[in-house]
C-alpha cells in the first residue's frame, strides 16, 4: 500500500461525495421531497467542508509550502483554480437550493448538471495539485513548517472535527484511512469521530446508503 497525505486521503472524500451526488442527482424521482431535504442535508456538510478545505489551505497550508521550496507562482495557479471551483460551487449551491424548494425532476436535472461541471473543474484541480504538491507533503513531512501547519489545521472545536472525520472516513478505502489514523492517533480519533461525529452519521451518511 502506497503512503498518502491527509491531503489526499481529503481530496478522496471530495471525489466521492461528488460521485454520489451525481449519481443521486441521476436516479431522483419527481416531487420526492423526502430525498430532496436528505440530499440537502447532504449538501450542506459538503459545501461547508469544501469551502472550509480551501480557505485552510490558502491562509495555512500555501504559507508553509512555501517555505519548503514550493513555489509562489504554483501557488498562485492553484488559487486562481479555487476561484473556478468557487464560481462553480455557487452554481451548484442555488440549484440544489431550488431543489430543495420544489423536489422536481426538472431542477433535479438542472442540479446535476451543475454538478457535473463542479465535478470537472474540481477533478482537474485535484489532479494538478496532487501532482504538484503530494510529493512536497510526503517527502517534507518531518519538516518543523510541515508539523506546525498540521497543528494549526488541528485547531478546530470537536463538533467541527467530528463531523470532518467522520465525513472524510465515510467510503473510505484502506488507503485514506490509512492517512487519516497515521496523521491521528486512533485512541483520538475514536473518541472525535465516535462521539462527535454523530450528527453526520445520524443525518449525512444515511444518504448514501440508498
Amino acid at each position: 500500500m502506497g503512503e498518502m497525505s491527509m491531503n489526499k486521503a481529503i481530496h478522496a472524500a471530495v471525489r466521492r461525495d461528488l460521485d454520489r451526488f451525481l449519481d443521486a442527482l441521476d436516479r431522483f424521482r419527481d416531487a420526492d421531497r423526502r430525498r430532496a431535504e436528505q440530499l440537502a442535508v447532504a449538501w450542506q456538510n459538503f459545501d461547508e467542508q469544501l469551502v472550509r478545505h480551501h480557505e485552510g489551505e490558502h491562509e495555512i497550508a500555501w504559507p508553509a509550502l512555501e517555505k519548503v521550496g514550493v513555489s509562489r507562482d504554483l501557488l498562485t495557479q492553484l488559487d486562481a483554480e479555487h476561484d473556478t471551483m468557487a464560481t462553480a460551487l455557487a452554481a451548484t449551491r442555488t440549484a440544489m437550493g431550488k431543489l430543495r424548494k420544489s423536489a422536481s425532476a426538472t431542477d433535479a436535472a438542472a442540479a446535476h448538471a451543475a454538478m457535473l461541471e463542479l465535478r470537472r473543474v474540481t477533478v482537474v484541480h485535484l489532479d494538478h495539485e496532487e501532482a504538484e504538491i503530494e510529493p512536497v507533503y510526503l517527502a517534507k513531512k518531518d519538516a518543523p513548517e510541515i508539523k506546525a501547519m498540521g497543528r494549526e489545521f488541528a485547531k478546530v472545536g470537536p463538533v467541527q472535527g467530528g463531523t470532518f472525520f467522520a465525513w472524510a472516513l465515510d467510503g473510505a478505502g484502506p488507503e485514506e484511512s490509512e492517512a487519516i489514523t497515521h496523521t491521528v492517533p486512533k485512541p483520538v480519533l475514536t473518541v472525535i469521530a465516535g462521539l462527535f461525529g454523530r450528527t453526520y452519521r445520524k443525518s449525512v451518511a444515511p444518504t448514501w446508503q440508498q
